[in-house]
């Protein structure tokens, strides 16, 4: 359920934002205090009834209804959405991970990590936004906690802001944490892995035993394809375990 603002809405509860979990009562004449503190965050409603009421403020009157729910309320300026450059890129799942670093080819990728509840990544991000624009050959990919934090566990991201470089089929050459204060590792890994060269082979992204692990999820959807060399090694083993059959061994 979507909601522009939290007047006229009384509900007992819990809310979530970001890694904090709040328990907090609204009524209807805090309305605006509402919208003020929840506004442009990503909310989910945990009644332990399973109901919250809405206030009629013409009747006067509260109705109830049974439901679990989600609300957003959007947000005009988003900080993570400004000063973005054309190199940089949000990922929408993991599937879009995936790829993404696949079809990087040479390319070094950066994939940031962050909350829009994080205030560390909202002091880095313009920052990160000027380096971004310093080196257009990189690929800038920025991954929501909050959207898609049981790929983000898979992935032992424990820490935001959070940064991961790959380059081509190096795969991942470092990964760190920083904030303005150490703004010269981002620096530095650019220098060090950000110039131009040749890769033997294919982008290889993400670890074998990430992809695994991801496809183990059951929360999220993605399926772990088997790469070339690991179906001509299947394909070796079942002819292997055929002939032994014929022979009877």
């Amino acid at each position: 359920m979507a909601a522009a603002s939290m007047k006229g809405v009384s509900f007992t509860g819990s809310y979530e934002v970001g890694v904090e979990v709040k328990e907090k009562k609204f009524k209807s004449s805090e309305g605006l205090a509402c919208k003020n503190e929840l506004k442009g965050r990503k909310v989910l409603l945990r009644e332990q009834s399973g109901s919250f009421a809405s206030w009629n403020p013409k009747t006067q009157s509260c109705s109830s209804i049974t439901a679990q729910s989600s609300i957003y309320i959007p947000r005009t300026n988003r900080w993570w959405e400004k000063s973005m450059k054309p190199n940089m890129i949000e990922i929408t799942s993991v599937q879009d991970l995936v790829d993404s670093l696949r079809s990087a080819g040479d390319k070094l990728v950066v994939v940031g990590f962050y909350s829009p509840s994080c205030g560390g990544c909202k002091t880095l991000h313009p920052k990160i936004c000027q380096l971004a624009e310093s080196n257009p050959n990189a690929l800038f990919l920025t991954v929501n906690y909050e959207e898609h934090r049981s790929m983000c566990y898979t992935l032992h991201i424990c820490v935001l802001p959070f940064f991961r470089f790959y380059r081509g089929a190096q795969g991942r050459v470092c990964s760190f944490s920083c904030t303005n204060a150490t703004i010269y590792k981002f620096k530095k890994a650019l220098e060090n892995h950000g110039t131009e060269r040749c890769s033997l082979g294919p982008a290889k992204g993400l670890e074998e035993s990430e992809l695994r692990s991801l496809a183990s999820n059951k929360e999220i959807q993605y399926n772990y394809p088997l790469r070339p060399h690991e179906d001509e090694d299947l394909a070796l083993s079942n002819s292997s375990f055929s002939d032994s059959l014929v022979r009877g061994i």
